[in-house]
């Protein structure tokens, strides 16, 4: 008997029924029928350990143990999706898009948007490599063992594949799957999990994949990435994902109008609750994948996709009393603390009231019956009060004038609606939300070092602000509760990690009002270094790219404060990223350089993203659309004809690739 070809054909039988039990829902053969010929395999396997593949059926049942998720970039970036709740906000998404490619015949692939956590899976020659989450959109954490033992996800693909490509998915978990694993703890005396996205979200950060593989996770693809894809469309791709085996929705549909999407809307809003799991809304994709290139991405998403969010669920509950939240920069958050209530799948306690003027506009009192919805499915909010169950001789409420922490008087800026605690430097929460700002994973990402730890630190003395995070040492971390040998080294490494954290996530880190991770990267790329920066006058900064008065207003006065300019110094010292460290690339020009750019159409000789780089590198700009400052088009073949329209229009010279290389000489 030739034992490498029965195991190969037994790995083969097992992916194959469990393709057709997890993904096509079609089982052939009994549970128990598969689970023989799974022991049959392991059997051999352990026989003849020369034979082991990782990506055997055998190994999704885990058991190997990951300590500490390595973060890794993401090849191609994870966007978010902007959100909308309403039909005409639809139609001007159109709007927009059709004023980019012009009056041109539109499709759109229709996708139910499902409430889980998003994952980023590389195959290469047809294997399962590497799973990361999505992280902060850059860069995620490495979960491939536990990844491997969900099995609607194949290790190894069938058909005709691209070498290497990602494919994008939501791991979800099914109500059934859900509810059973609920009514076990509930028979063992445990608190019930709260709902099926967090504990899907959860589950893949355990650290133990076995227990993973215990947990009946789905996953359900929504888009492939990659360079020379075998299709020309969103709806094409999932057709061809589900041959190569993965497990992409059918309820999936191709809208030949914005009318058709509607009625996919209108359809799914009534019938979603009759769905497996959960989901939340519809997200609409423009089907091309040339006309998705000419649209391309603002600074967080995808000018070619948009969610639809179904209406909230409301539920009315009684407010008990409200408490004041004081945040990093100093800003008061009202707290409205619930009867507790179920809320779409989650206990609500707690719901935020936003600010002085909110409380005023609802007219809410203390021991009032409120309607509370999920703001985007999220986060609760209260939207109104049942004025016919209000309390006689129920009075307003007045809110405070002091802050609740340090007793500071409270101030409210001319302009802005919420009230600010003034005492930057001196009151705990601001110090603590600062630090734990700085630590946070899109900052300076310090490992070992969570929220809870930046109060203990703060509380016993140890930090004042986020620089004396480098002076802790190991024997003073020691003593602090819950504060093992091997964590208090995990987190001075951390620490010692980060200072080589690049410039632009050390500013967003700073915590500079105003300057979130967007902002943060154009000061970085456009001044270089922190000098630069500190030195900048209020024109200077207004005449950079994005940079608003308001934005650098806040600059000017983060880096007249005498306390910052003690911290960044002390920063410094201890050797924190403080300037972009540039990439040379030896065949960099100057050729380019004042020259702005403006890609169109689809290319043979390069990529649009080696084109823009191309562009970079020899000195020149890429702009996002034509305008009379855009010295060249760089057209390929079917380039929008609205871009095509305005570039003559304005009698801007349109080149192909082969003059684009002859300007490079």
């Amino acid at each position: 008997m030739d034992i490498q070809n029965t195991i190969q054909i037994l790995r083969e039988e097992l992916n194959q029924h469990n393709y057709n039990y997890y993904v096509l829902d079609e089982p052939i053969i009994s549970d128990y029928e598969f689970d023989l010929k799974l022991k049959q395999l392991q059997e051999l396997e352990d026989q003849y350990p020369e034979y082991y593949d990782e990506n055997s059926p055998t190994q999704r049942v885990g058991g190997a143990i990951t300590k500490n998720f390595q973060t890794v970039a993401h090849q191609h970036r994870m966007y978010s999706l902007d959100n909308s709740y309403s039909k005409e906000e639809l139609m001007d998404w159109e709007k927009r898009i059709q004023k980019v490619l012009g009056d041109v015949p539109l499709e759109y692939t229709c996708e139910l948007k499902y409430d889980g956590a998003s994952i980023s899976i590389t195959y290469e020659n047809g294997i399962l490599k590497r799973a990361l989450t999505r992280g902060d959109g850059f860069q995620g954490d490495d979960v491939t063992n536990n990844i491997k033992t969900i099995k609607s996800i194949p290790l190894k693909l069938k058909g005709d594949f691209p070498d290497k490509f990602d494919v994008r998915g939501e791991i979800i978990l099914p109500f059934a799957g859900f509810e059973k694993m609920n009514q076990e703890l509930i028979e063992i005396g445990e608190t019930p999990y709260s709902n099926p996205r967090n504990t899907a979200s959860g589950s893949l950060k355990l650290q133990d994949s076995a227990e993973v593989a215990k947990r009946p996770l789905d996953c359900l693809l929504y888009f492939l990435v990659g360079n020379n894809l075998p299709f020309n469309s969103q709806f094409e791709g999932l057709e061809t994902a589900r041959k190569w085996g993965f497990k992409a929705p059918k309820e999936a549909k191709l809208a030949k109008s914005l009318e058709q999407v509607f009625e996919f809307i209108d359809y799914w809003d009534m019938h979603r609750h009759n769905l497996p799991y959960e989901t939340d809304g519809v997200v609409v994709k423009v089907n091309s994948f040339h006309y998705q290139d000419e649209l391309g991405f603002t600074a967080k998403s995808p000018r070619w996709a948009i969610a639809y969010k179904f209406k909230s669920e409301q539920v009315s509950t009684k407010l008990n009393t409200i408490s004041y939240q004081v945040g990093r920069t100093g800003a008061i958050t009202p707290v409205a603390n619930l009867e507790p209530v179920q809320l779409a799948g989650t206990i609500v306690k707690r719901a935020s009231l936003h600010n002085a003027d909110q409380i005023e506009k609802l007219d809410i009192r203390i021991g009032d019956t409120v309607f509370v919805e999920k703001g985007g499915e999220i986060i609760p909010k209260i939207i109104a009060v049942d004025l016919s169950k209000r309390v006689e001789n129920s009075k307003p409420i007045i809110y405070i004038t002091h802050c609740p922490e340090c007793q500071s008087l409270l101030v409210r800026n001319e302009g802005e609606a919420n009230h600010y605690c003034p005492n930057f430097y001196g009151c705990p929460p601001q110090i603590i939300g600062r630090i734990q700002h700085y630590i946070s994973r899109k900052a300076m990402d310090i490992e070992g070092l969570g929220g809870e730890t930046v109060a203990l630190l703060f509380n016993n003395g140890l930090v004042r602000n986020y620089a004396d995070l480098y002076d802790l040492t190991v024997e003073q971390i020691l003593p602090l509760e819950r504060m093992a040998q091997k964590s208090a080294e995990n987190l001075i490494k951390g620490v010692e990690d980060s200072k080589n954290i690049p410039f632009e996530s050390v500013l967003f880190a700073l915590g500079i009002r105003f300057v979130g991770e967007t902002v943060a990267k154009k000061l970085a790329k456009h001044y270089k270094n922190i000098d630069a920066l500190s030195q900048a006058s209020l024109i200077d900064l207004i005449l950079v790219e994005e940079i608003g008065e308001r934005i650098a207003q806040s600059v000017i006065e983060f880096f007249s404060n005498e306390e910052n300019k003690i911290i960044i110094g002390k920063l410094k010292s201890y050797g924190v990223q403080f300037e972009i460290i540039e990439k040379v690339n030896p065949n960099a020009t100057n050729k380019l350089a004042g020259k702005i750019f403006v890609v169109s159409g689809v290319f043979e000789r390069f990529s649009r993203d080696d084109l823009k780089k191309a562009i970079e590198d020899n000195g020149g700009k890429v702009g996002s659309s034509i305008s009379a400052k855009t010295h060249y088009v760089v057209a390929g073949d079917n380039m929008g004809p609205a871009k095509l329209e305005k570039a003559n229009k304005l009698n801007i010279p349109i080149i192909s690739e082969v003059e684009f290389m002859a300007l490079l000489g």
